[in-house]
């Protein structure tokens, strides 16, 4: 898909790359975005660990660190900027 658009782009697959809380925290902060708005709520971890509980953004990125299918993607990183890549069109506005 990203191919598609003519750039030279570098996939990271983090459920084998996996994020540290620092890193993840760094992709959060370049995205500009809360942590729980990078949560897929609909994922079974998601429902079966922490669906109704009350969480701060630390405890937020801990659970995604601990279950990286939690986390939207793909994450597109171009220098400071970062957006998650659906629609595609997001994309094309970093590159």
């Amino acid at each position: 898909m990203l191919e598609d658009l003519g750039k030279d782009v570098k996939v990271i697959n983090y459920t084998k790359e996996l994020f540290t809380e620092t890193t993840l925290k760094e992709v959060i902060d370049l995205l500009k975005i809360k942590p729980i708005e990078l949560v897929r709520k609909n994922e079974q971890e998601w429902k079966d660990h922490y669906k109704d509980k009350k969480m701060n953004d630390t405890e937020v990125i801990k659970a995604m660190v601990s279950y990286p299918k939690l986390i939207q993607r793909p994450i597109v990183v171009n220098g400071n900027k970062a957006v998650i890549g659906r629609p595609l069109e997001a994309v094309q506005e970093i590159l």
